[in-house]
């Protein structure tokens, strides 16, 4: 296992914890904001989708993160805006109407009518984020030297 591989089993691991909890508290802003209440039975549809969104998302990644680079195709928070269902599966069902966001957002998200797309690992926690921040200099580094060596 490379250096890059190591900090993304890191970034793997982390996620597993923040993103079942990501789900959770994005339900909660988002209902408690529209009806000022949270039920247990809200909570538990919202614990139960972000146990889902875990157990779906994080096989993808992981794969990703274990892959040569040469090999990636995309990239590890596009993978993680796929997150942003989850709560909205949960809040659509339970009725609550779609929030106002800007052209910008409607065009490049449209399913996203809540505004959850996540577009940074800190919006999973300040561990994310530096492991995040890690595994992309990593990847640049291991990038340029392969490409470095290709060129001599």
């Amino acid at each position: 296992m490379n250096q890059l591989q190591e900090i993304g089993a890191e970034l793997a691991k982390e996620l597993e914890v923040s993103l079942p909890v990501w789900v959770e508290n994005s339900t909660r802003e988002i209902y408690q904001a529209w009806n000022g209440k949270w039920s247990r039975e809200i909570a538990d549809q919202a614990r139960l989708a972000g146990e889902r969104c875990a157990t779906e998302i994080l096989p993808v990644l992981r794969q990703l993160l274990e892959s040569d680079i040469s090999a990636q195709q995309t990239n590890p928070m596009s993978i993680l805006r796929r997150a942003s269902q989850y709560p909205t599966e949960v809040l659509t069902l339970y009725g609550v109407p779609p929030v106002q966001r800007d052209d910008y957002l409607e065009a490049t998200f449209p399913e996203d009518i809540y505004g959850l797309t996540p577009t940074a690992f800190l919006d999973f926690g300040q561990a994310c984020h530096e492991l995040g921040i890690a595994w992309g200099a990593t990847k640049a580094h291991l990038h340029l030297t392969k490409r470095r060596e290709t060129d001599t």
